[in-house]
Formats: structure tokens, C-alpha cells, sequence
């Protein structure tokens, strides 16, 4: 098996797309997704993906982004990594952990930051056995911006 880890391009979104909700799926949140390949080809320069290739069969992915936080600077943020259930096992998560992790080092970060699930205890060995620190301090909150257009928008603005 040679897989080849890469950016990805906008040919590849309708595989990464099926690849994220599988990945909603396997944390029992396929309800969540609401993107389209068509809505990460208009948001390409926001849009940070490496893939997995198996040939020419995407296997995983991992997003990310880079922020900013006033307690300790610039960060890379690992928003998902997802390996199909096939290929896990082979190294490959761990290939696109490290290769995020690589470009947040070259961007000049001082953190790279994720989430993981409470119940997902194999993803928390592993990300302990990398370095990470895991608390239970922080809860994730979301708000959903709502455009003006559409019904129950609050804003004020």
C-alpha cells in the first residue's frame, strides 16, 4: 500500500464530502452536516485539507485552520481527521496528524489544538502518547450565524 498524503483540490471535495459524513456518522452526529462540495469550492481560501490517497481512492482527510488566542498566539486548529474503516490501524491518521502539525511549525504556531469525543478513548490514548494535554475544563459552545435574509435572525446590527 503507498499512500500518498496531499492538499486537496476542488476535483476531490465530492470524495472528501462522503468521507465527512461518514465521519459524522461514526461520532453519532450525522445530523450536523450541512456543507457541500459546492459550498467548499466557494470557500476554497478558507477551506484547509489534506488528503489520504490510496491510488486514486481517498482514504482520509483532516481540516484545519489557523486562529489566534490571547492567552498563547498564533495556532493551527485541527478542526477533523477521519481514516475509512479499512485503514485504520495502518499509520495513515497518524501521517495526517503529523503532517498538520508539521504546517502549523512552518506557519510559525505555538499550539495545534482539537477536539476529541469524551467517549472516543481510543483517539485520547493516542493523542496522550503524542504530548497532548486533554481536559475537561472548556465546553464547546456554537451559534449558528444566521444571514439577514433568514427567519429568526436576531441581530441587532
Amino acid at each position: 500500500m503507498s499512500v500518498n498524503i496531499r492538499k486537496a483540490e476542488i476535483r476531490d471535495f465530492p470524495e472528501v464530502f462522503q468521507l465527512i459524513r461518514d465521519f459524522a456518522i461514526f461520532i453519532r452526529k450525522p445530523e450536523y452536516v450541512s456543507i457541500t462540495p459546492e459550498q467548499m469550492a466557494e470557500d476554497i481560501d478558507h477551506f484547509n485539507c489534506l488528503i489520504a490517497v490510496d491510488e486514486d481512492r481517498i482514504i482520509g482527510f483532516a481540516t484545519f485552520f489557523f486562529a489566534y488566542y490571547s492567552w498563547t498566539g498564533r495556532a493551527v486548529y485541527l478542526d477533523d481527521l477521519y481514516v475509512s474503516d479499512s485503514y485504520r490501524g495502518t499509520g495513515i491518521g497518524n501521517r495526517l496528524f503529523d503532517a498538520v502539525y508539521e504546517i502549523g511549525r512552518r506557519e510559525g504556531c505555538r499550539n495545534m489544538k482539537w477536539q476529541v469525543s469524551k467517549w472516543n478513548s481510543k483517539a485520547i490514548g493516542y493523542y496522550k502518547q503524542k504530548g497532548a494535554t486533554i481536559d475537561d475544563i472548556e465546553i464547546n459552545c456554537n451559534l449558528r450565524i444566521r444571514s439577514r435574509e433568514e427567519p429568526g435572525d436576531k441581530s441587532r446590527l
